[in-house]
């Protein structure tokens, strides 16, 4: 990616190397839209946080706006140009967006959702409007999901903030009075995440406008989508495919809702709520 030209946006909340307590619970919400990643099942992790024993907690408050190593900044300068497209897309609508908080933590962080852990991946709370970040899975997803490069990592960025945007124009809304199974091929919940797939692709789109895109990008993100389908994870760390417990969808559906975002830059055609066949 060519971020040179980027500003880092303000709205980083650093928190690593910050001790965390222990024992908090977690709203029904956040399960749905915590991120599966690793190939963690989401109640799992959560009965692990909700056990983990107190440990101390650092008096010293979390540093606000762009931290100054490198990942702090490449970090910063996604979201920040996740801002900027969002900005120019709501006001062709006549609105006003509303940027999120991008907390960066190490081991396991408090959230208005709960506790979250590093296991479960990157995480988006509504009942903060905060992503939640532990840049170890930056590793984890060159070496274990095989899917290298700086703009597989901003996809995951991306990926969250458009669970914001879902929050911010109703989605989540839409999706507590549809209810449904949680889990499964049709769920609501694989709906949610094929739809922050196609946003994260409409960022990528604009990003490309605004040249900020390499020639080996693309790809990057795609292989990233591909790594990290609900089949593929299963089949990694069970040995079995059960689309009955999927909750983001396959690898074919992620990688090409994803390359329909990116395609068409146009949030409207991300509507996966709209379709019969996902």
């Amino acid at each position: 990616m060519q971020l040179g030209g980027q500003q880092a946006s303000g709205n980083v909340e650093d928190r690593r190397g910050m001790g965390v307590g222990g024992g908090l619970g977690l709203g029904g919400v956040v399960v749905a839209v915590i991120a599966y990643f690793l190939g963690f099942d989401p109640g799992t992790a959560i009965n692990v946080g909700q056990q983990v024993s107190n440990r101390s907690e650092s008096s010293m408050p979390a540093q606000k706006g762009a931290p100054g190593d490198e990942t702090g900044q490449f970090v910063s300068k996604v979201l920040g140009s996740t801002e900027t497209v969002w900005t120019g897309i709501f006001k062709q609508s006549n609105a006003q967006y509303r940027p999120p908080t991008l907390v960066l933590y190490d081991g396991q962080v408090k959230s208005a959702c709960g506790m979250g852990q590093s296991a479960m991946g990157p995480f988006y709370c509504p009942n903060d409007e905060k992503l939640y970040l532990d840049t170890s899975f930056f590793r984890d997803l060159q070496a274990r999901h095989k899917a290298p490069g700086d703009f597989a990592q901003a996809y995951v960025i991306a990926h969250e903030v458009a669970h914001h945007v879902q929050k911010v124009t109703g989605v989540f809304d839409r999706m507590d009075a549809r209810r449904g199974p949680g889990k499964g091929v049709d769920s609501v919940a694989v709906r949610m995440e094929l739809q922050a797939d196609c946003y994260a692709g409409v960022w990528g789109h604009h990003a490309g406008v605004m040249n900020q895109l390499d020639a080996n990008d693309a790809a990057e993100a795609l292989a990233a989508a591909t790594a990290i389908g609900d089949d593929r994870l299963q089949k990694q760390t069970q040995g079995r495919v059960v689309p009955e417990s999927f909750t983001h969808g396959t690898s074919e559906q992620r990688v090409r809702w994803f390359k329909r975002g990116l395609d068409s830059g146009k949030p409207r055609d991300c509507d996966t709520f709209a379709t019969t066949s996902l």
